[in-house]
C-alpha cells in the first residue's frame, strides 16, 4: 500500500540537513498550508463542475457545454468573474462584522478539510482527538453565517441566517451521534486508526445493523448541516432571494459559495472514513486474487472514489426531493432522527460490550 509517510520523512530529513530545525518545521507547515488550499480550490472547482452536470442529468438537460470542452472552461470564466467583480459595501451595515463573516465561515471549513485522512501517511492533522477537533472546526461556520445576516442589515439576510443557525446547531447533534456511534466501535477518536480498523472489513458491512442506521442518519443530518436541498431553507430564493448572503457581491460571495460546496465535500469525506474504510481497499474473506488486484490501487483513489460517490447521493437527494417547511425540519430532527440515534447508540454499545460484531 502507498504510504505517504515515507515522501514526508524524506522532506523532513532534508530540509534538516540544509537549515536549523524550527526553520525547517516553518518551511514544512508553509509547504503543507499551501498544499491544502490548492487541493481546497481544486476540489472546489470539481464539485461546481460535478452539481453542474449531475443537476442536468437528473433534469434530462446537458448543462455547461458551450465554454471549453465539455463546458470545463466555464468554472475558470465564473472564478475570473468573482475576482473581478465589484464588492458593493452596504449603507448603515457593520461594516467590520459584514467584512469579516465570509471568513470565518472558510476558515473553519478550512480547518475541518484539514482532518481529511487522504491516504496512508497524507493526513495533516492527525492526532488522539481528531473527531473531537473535527466537530469544534466544523462548528466554527455557522458564527459567520449568523454575522453575515445580522451585520447585512437586510431583514431578509437575518431570517435566513437565523434558520440557518437552528438548522445547523440542531443537525450538528445527529452527525455528532452517528459518528459517535462509530467511535464506541472502534475505541479511538483518530481518525487515521478508525481507517486501519477497517483493513479486514469496512465499519457499514461489519458493524451490523447500528453501523448501517449510523450512517442514514449521518447522510441526512449531513445534508443538512450544508443546507443542501431539501434541507436549503435558509437559501429560499423564493422567500429569502438568496438568505443569508444576499447583500454579498464579488469575491465575498464566492467565499460563501466555495465552503458551501467544500463542505459538502468534507461531509462525504468523514462518510467515506469512518463508514466505507478510507483508504482502505475492497477485501472479501478467501478472494485472495482479487484481494490482491485491489491492493494494486492507490489508497488515495479509494479514497476519492468513496468520497464523490458519497457526493453523488447528496446530489441525487437534493435534486429528488422537495424543500421542507422550517417546522418540517425541526421536527425531523429532534422527534425522529436524535430520539434513532440515541437509541442506535446504545445498540452499538450493547454490541460492542458483548462483542456481538465482527
Amino acid at each position: 500500500m502507498l504510504d505517504f509517510s515515507i515522501i514526508t520523512s524524506w522532506i523532513h530529513a532534508t530540509l534538516t540537513s540544509v537549515m536549523p530545525l524550527g526553520l525547517a518545521v516553518f518551511v514544512e507547515c508553509v509547504l503543507i498550508g499551501v498544499c491544502i488550499m490548492l487541493m481546497y480550490a481544486v476540489i472546489a472547482m470539481m464539485m461546481i463542475f460535478m452539481e453542474r452536470k449531475v443537476c442536468a442529468a437528473f433534469q434530462c438537460r446537458l448543462g455547461p457545454n458551450r465554454v471549453g470542452p465539455w463546458g470545463v472552461f466555464q468554472l475558470f470564466a465564473d472564478v475570473i468573474k468573482m475576482l473581478t467583480k465589484e464588492i458593493i459595501e452596504i449603507r448603515h451595515s457593520d461594516k467590520f462584522l459584514y467584512n469579516l463573516a465570509p471568513y470565518i465561515v472558510i476558515l473553519g471549513s478550512i480547518l475541518a478539510f484539514a482532518c481529511i485522512p487522504f491516504n496512508k501517511g497524507a493526513e495533516v492533522l492527525d492526532f488522539n482527538v481528531g473527531i473531537f477537533f473535527f466537530m469544534a472546526a466544523s462548528s466554527i461556520g455557522v458564527v459567520g453565517i449568523l454575522l453575515a445576516g445580522w451585520s447585512s442589515n437586510n431583514k431578509y439576510s437575518l431570517i435566513g441566517a437565523m434558520r440557518s443557525g437552528a438548522q445547523m446547531i440542531s443537525y450538528e447533534l445527529s452527525v455528532g451521534i452517528s459518528i459517535l456511534t462509530i467511535v464506541v466501535l472502534t475505541d479511538t477518536m483518530q481518525f487515521s486508526q478508525i481507517v486501519e480498523r477497517q483493513a479486514d472489513g469496512w465499519f457499514i458491512f461489519k458493524g451490523h445493523i447500528p453501523a448501517l442506521v449510523a450512517f442514514l442518519i449521518y447522510l441526512i443530518a449531513g445534508n443538512a448541516e450544508v443546507n443542501r436541498g431539501p434541507f436549503d431553507l435558509p437559501e429560499a430564493e423564493s422567500e429569502l432571494t438568496a438568505g443569508y448572503h444576499t447583500e454579498y457581491s464579488g469575491m465575498h460571495f464566492g467565499l460563501f459559495y466555495l465552503a458551501e460546496f467544500m463542505n459538502l465535500f468534507i461531509v462525504a469525506s468523514i462518510a467515506a472514513t469512518i463508514f466505507l474504510g478510507g483508504w482502505m481497499p475492497l477485501h472479501v474473506v478467501g478472494w485472495d486474487g482479487f484481494n490482491a488486484a485491489m491492493d494494486l490501487v492507490p489508497g488515495f483513489v479509494w479514497f476519492f472514489a468513496k468520497a464523490f460517490f458519497v457526493v453523488w447521493l447528496l446530489m441525487w437527494i437534493k435534486w429528488t426531493f422537495p424543500r421542507l417547511r422550517i417546522d418540517q425540519i425541526l421536527h425531523l430532527e429532534w422527534k425522529v432522527l436524535v430520539p434513532i440515534g440515541l437509541f442506535n447508540l446504545l445498540i452499538m454499545t450493547v454490541c460492542v460490550v458483548f462483542k456481538w460484531h465482527f
